[in-house]
């Protein structure tokens, strides 16, 4: 139960999340740049905010693909 208090206490701001995982997603990250990430974030959001991009890309590809076999240029 410690653990939880102690991974909600973490001082990481959303903005520093959404930048983590945006790095996450591309596949490149330093490795002290992910030591760091590891001390400062909260597991939680950083769960919330990989939910919420991966919804957000799938999302994109959707339209993107909709508007290319709309446009005609598919076929």
């Amino acid at each position: 139960m410690s653990e939880l208090r102690q991974a909600a206490s973490r001082p990481g701001s959303w903005l520093q999340t959404m930048r983590a995982v945006a790095w996450s997603f591309l596949g490149i990250r330093r490795s002290a740049g992910h030591q760091q990430d590891l001390g400062k974030l909260n597991p939680m959001h950083v769960v919330i905010t990989g939910v919420l991009g991966a919804a957000l890309f799938v999302a994109a590809l959707v339209l993107l693909v909709r508007w290319v076999v709309g446009s005609g240029v598919a076929g």
